[in-house]
């Protein structure tokens, strides 16, 4: 099957998440979007990704006639335009141009309106054109050729389970579930049962995300606070999975466990088979750090993090994936200060899958303190 993946506002994770699930595949493409071809339909649940913005399957042959072999009805039609200098006009033309024929045909035909190019997530969500309705239909067109959307990435769904969880603590910063959805991926498709680690658990975002991928979810923080409202959290998922506030994509019961322990001395039991986190930040910052400090920053969240790998070596097995989220700083000529702790002391116990990092910084614009991501394997 082929596809055509329309990526987040951060192409090159979004890139590197797609490439740790479906390891075989080659992605061509620019920034905004990536061709890819798998042997049959994509075997996981579309609504782990965060990264990816839709999906769509190609069209093989007419697209007219692909239309026309819909289900009897009214169709609600949208047409987002990823061209050669595609616009607002190319894509409302391509719109009603087959609006026309169909109607030709008898066909009942509501067109979603273009305010762009393409049309927003919201409004793709919104109007139904996320590929459960079969009448209700998104196309991409790219150059010539034609994809009908299969997934659309539920946003009102991320702000459920984020706004909605019942402790939250702004002041420690809070990890999107996007992100974590991207943490745990970026260690590969895991059989479903996989134990995930996070052992700087905090409220539990990346446990969630965890659960709600078929996996279970082990938690670990030095606050016994974080734990309570990383228990608080579950529980609560746990509630709302049965009232279908927050969608359960595998149907199995989920399981966790959460505990207050020090990452850097922390013996974790049972067995761990992937570990997804984001590590310790430092101090929160309204302003880009001055040298002196931006070094003490540095050098704290250095023998945190280093520390936390070093004690978790020796407890997890050859080939156990591990990614974390590092700190970086914006400086004053806009670019970001890395934490550089790939060096031989971790090569002497992990195979470090993007050394270069090139493009795993995330981060909003003009945002203190980014999350640049690592990718690594126990040796």
């Amino acid at each position: 099957m082929k596809y055509l993946a329309i990526l987040g506002r951060q192409p090159e994770i979004s890139k590197a998440e797609l490439s740790a699930l479906l390891p075989e595949n080659k992605f061509l493409g620019g920034e905004k979007v990536v061709r890819f071809e798998v042997p049959e339909r994509i075997s996981f649940n579309l609504n782990r990704l965060g990264g990816t913005l839709k999906l769509g399957e190609k069209i093989e042959g007419r697209v007219v006639d692909f239309l026309a072999g819909l289900p009897e009805g009214k169709i609600t039609l949208g047409v987002s335009d990823f061209s050669r200098g595609a616009s607002r006009k190319t894509a409302s033309i391509e719109a009603l141009k087959l609006k026309k024929i169909l109607v030709r045909h008898g066909r009942s035909v509501r067109v979603v309106e273009n305010k762009d190019a393409e049309l927003s997530t919201a409004t793709s969500l919104h109007n139904g054109l996320s590929g459960v309705n079969p009448k209700k239909v998104e196309l991409l067109k790219l150059n010539e050729e034609w994809y009908r959307v299969v997934f659309v990435q539920d946003i009102d769904a991320y702000s459920r389970r984020d706004q909605a969880r019942p402790a939250r603590d702004a002041r420690v910063g809070m990890l999107p579930p996007k992100l974590a959805q991207i943490l745990i991926n970026l260690c590969g498709e895991l059989p479903e049962g996989s134990r995930v680690l996070d052992p700087f658990c905090g409220t539990g975002v990346v446990l969630q995300e965890a659960i709600l991928m078929g996996y279970e979810a082990y938690g670990t923080d030095l606050s016994e606070r974080m734990v309570e409202y990383s228990e608080k959290n579950l529980k609560w998922l746990g509630n709302d999975l049965e009232k279908s506030v927050v969608k359960n994509t595998t149907g199995f019961t989920p399981t966790w466990k959460v505990e207050v322990g020090d990452a850097m001395n922390f013996k974790w039991n049972g067995r761990i088979d992937a570990v997804a986190c984001e590590g310790y930040l430092g101090r929160p910052m309204s302003n880009p750090p001055a040298e002196i400090k931006l070094k003490a920053e540095k050098q704290e969240c250095k023998s945190i993090i280093l520390g936390f790998l070093k004690n978790l070596a020796g407890q997890i097995e050859p080939g156990t994936p591990v990614v974390v989220a590092c700190p970086a700083w914006l400086r004053e000529n806009g670019s970001y200060s890395r934490l550089e702790i790939l060096d031989e002391t971790l090569e002497a116990w992990y195979n470090i899958g993007n050394k270069s990092r090139k493009g795993l910084l995330y981060h909003r614009e003009g945002q203190i303190v980014a999350r640049d991501i690592i990718i690594l394997r126990k040796k």
